[in-house]
């Protein structure tokens, strides 16, 4: 712990070394980016690093907003609906040098739907993409797909020649606990590029002076200095001494304080996240509990006494002082597909959950692990600690393993977990997203976040199907029809939306992102 202590005050100090000047800005969050590599993790804080160096397409403003990136414009084929066309930003470069064009594109894409990218499930529709021309891309379908431009906000493009040149062309298999130069290095087209990079200590970043977008945005932070800070005291006392100048995750308990200093200011808005729990319900036995020959979690007895046992509202006032909404489904309003009927939170009643555990065989209980980031989410770990002692009210002993994400994450995507927290962002705005990585059957394109086991052959196809159907009245039900499986299956325990809090110094203006992301191109300073 003493180690880790100073390890943050080295970096801090080293931040201060660059100065405090209006153009220099020092940023702090509980975790740091799991890689540089673009298309190897789908994780916000991974997401948000790479915003500052990398750019897609298309993508997000500060208001959630799709704007223009990489492509100036886009639309479907005139002579084929199942065609995207893509026109091209033209006089752009990348860090080193090197002119963007159609072929880096090309290659991107091919490269994000390999086996080890975790954003093929975007582009699972994608038949192939194809280059006309030097400044135009396009992607053609498995049919005609309404919203291919909302799956591609966060779809970073690199320099097809760097990749090939630095034995780069593959995805880093992360879960593998592979390491590339991609890992750690980046070449991109966005408005910082990479000075230094210590994973886990500090990242430092510099202005591109030849960003195609210098005069288009405000571009006043010149520097970049990004310490990720796990522990939330120390987080708040980097802000509170004038060590760091901006951090996303003020801890609830501190606001109050943050928010009455002199020359800081807390800015809060809701997240377009969900937190919830995810059980293994497809395997014969499980590894972590001490049931021999039986999943508990297979019968769905249980697993709708754990939805009821968790006392949502209790943990809203008690962990997280108000500061997120209880949820009853793994969908942020902000998403098509949400209704306030899906949402309804169940009552808590640990008699009605102990009845139910007792109907499916199960009234003196059973052990489980749970396992836990303590690095990722609002609070996540304390959470995690309070669903501890409800379940115990239903005769189930938890035992809590709490890990930094970089662990954590590995467990579910390798199906080494029974029991799990899970947060789900949503960058398209659209149910399809999470039904892709969270629903349908693990395979070679969907699933990849889908830690419960569960498939059903059916649903994926009602899920596949959501791709190309163009007429949206019936998309919409076909999204709720699919809504009300996975709500009658139980696969997931929602637990609440997260609310943001951002701390900043009072000078600094922007607006708190729905996605988390601050995109530093748009700050500006007083």
């Amino acid at each position: 712990m003493q180690t880790k202590c100073l390890t943050i005050a080295a970096a801090l100090l080293a931040a201060s070394s660059l100065g405090a000047s209006a153009e220099a800005l020092r940023w702090a969050r509980a975790g740091d980016s799991l890689t540089l590599d673009p298309h190897a993790q789908n994780e916000g804080p991974t997401s948000a690093l790479a915003h500052q160096i990398m750019e897609p397409l298309v993508m997000r403003d500060m208001t959630g907003a799709i704007v223009p990136a990489l492509a100036t414009e886009w639309g479907p084929s005139e002579s084929d609906p199942n065609v995207w066309v893509f026109n091209l930003r033209e006089g752009v470069s990348f860090h080193d040098g090197a002119e963007f064009d159609s072929e880096d594109a090309v290659f991107s894409f091919n490269r994000a739907m390999t086996p080890d990218s975790d954003y093929k499930e975007l582009l699972a529709s994608v038949r192939e993409v194809r280059a006309p021309g030097k400044y135009e891309f396009e992607i053609v379908t498995n049919g005609p797909n309404p919203i291919m431009p909302s799956n591609l906000t966060n779809l970073f493009i690199i320099d097809k020649d760097w990749a090939e040149a630095n034995n780069a062309v593959k995805v880093q298999d992360y879960e593998g606990g592979e390491d590339t130069y991609a890992a750690k290095n980046a070449n991109g087209t966005g408005p910082y590029k990479l000075v230094s990079r210590e994973p886990d200590t500090k990242t430092v970043l510099t202005i591109n002076e030849d960003y195609w977008g210098k005069g288009e945005f405000p571009m006043e932070v010149t520097e970049i200095v990004y310490t990720p800070i796990q522990n939330a005291a120390t987080r708040v006392a980097a802000l509170l001494s004038g060590e760091v100048d901006f951090i996303q995750d003020v801890p609830v308990q501190d606001l109050s304080r943050v928010a009455a200093s002199d020359g800081l200011d807390v800015r809060t808005a809701p997240q377009n996240r969900v937190i919830f729990f995810g059980m293994n319900v497809g395997d014969d036995d499980l590894a972590t509990d001490n049931v021999d020959g039986r999943n508990p979690f297979a019968d769905i007895r249980v697993r709708r006494a754990f939805n009821i046992a968790i006392n949502r509202d209790a943990i809203m006032k008690v962990v997280m002082r108000d500061q997120s909404q209880p949820a009853g489904v793994i969908m942020p309003p902000f998403v098509n597909g949400w209704t306030t009927a899906l949402d309804q939170v169940p009552d808590h009643d640990a008699a009605a959950a102990k009845a139910l555990m007792a109907e499916a065989g199960y009234g003196d209980g059973f052990s489980i692990r749970l396992n836990c980031p303590n690095d990722r989410y609002i609070n996540d770990e304390a959470i995690c600690q309070a669903a501890v002692g409800m379940l115990a009210q239903i005769g189930v002993t938890v035992t809590l393993e709490a890990l930094p994400k970089a662990q954590h994450f590995p467990l579910i995507n390798k199906l080494e977990t029974d029991f799990y927290m899970l947060g789900w962002g949503v960058p398209t705005y659209d149910s399809e997203y999470i039904f892709n990585f969270l629903v349908h059957s693990r395979d070679e394109k969907y699933g990849s976040w889908n830690g419960t086991r569960f498939g059903n052959s059916g649903l994926d196809a009602k899920i596949e199907a959501l791709a190309s159907e163009t007429d949206l009245p019936k998309r919409n039900s076909m999204i709720a029809e699919i809504w009300q499986a996975v709500q009658d299956e139980q696969i997931y325990v929602p637990i609440h939306h997260q609310v943001l809090n951002w701390g900043m110094r009072s000078d600094i203006q922007t607006i708190v992102a729905p996605d988390d992301t601050a995109k530093f191109k748009y700050f500006s300073l007083k």
